[in-house]
């Protein structure tokens, strides 16, 4: 099963001091609004999502269709192609895609421990 680009989404308490701690850490702001309260930060092929008040804990994101620089990878697996076979791998989906639908999509799920997996698609479906 192939996800896509992994990223750890982080809730933080202020922006601002955990942009500087990650800074310090060699990561570089590559995306977000300080504004908007959230920033997408990399080292390397590392990336991190800052999130300050916008989402209720730590979750570990994965990208369909996306490599490390957000670009759109050929032939992916599209989110919806994902759901059917973790549903018939008899996996619980706490959010579902919308089957029908052919854009942007995302689902969530937790394991074992409640630790929460999103699958946040941002481009369409591929086509065949």
């Amino acid at each position: 099963m192939q996800l896509g680009n992994f990223s750890v989404s982080l809730n933080v308490k202020n922006l601002a001091a955990s942009r500087s701690f990650y800074e310090k850490l060699g990561f570089r702001n590559v995306g977000g609004q300080q504004e908007r309260r959230y920033l997408i930060m990399q080292n390397g092929t590392t990336t991190i999502g800052l999130f300050e008040g916008m989402i209720p804990s730590n979750f570990l994101t994965f990208n369909p269709g996306w490599d490390h620089t957000c670009a759109t990878v050929p032939g992916f697996t599209d989110i919806r192609d994902l759901q059917r076979e973790m549903q018939a791998r008899g996996l619980a989906l706490t959010t579902t895609a919308d089957p029908a639908s052919n854009g942007p999509a995302s689902l969530m799920l937790a394991d074992p421990d409640g630790n929460v997996i999103l699958l946040d698609q941002h481009v369409p479906r591929p086509t065949p």
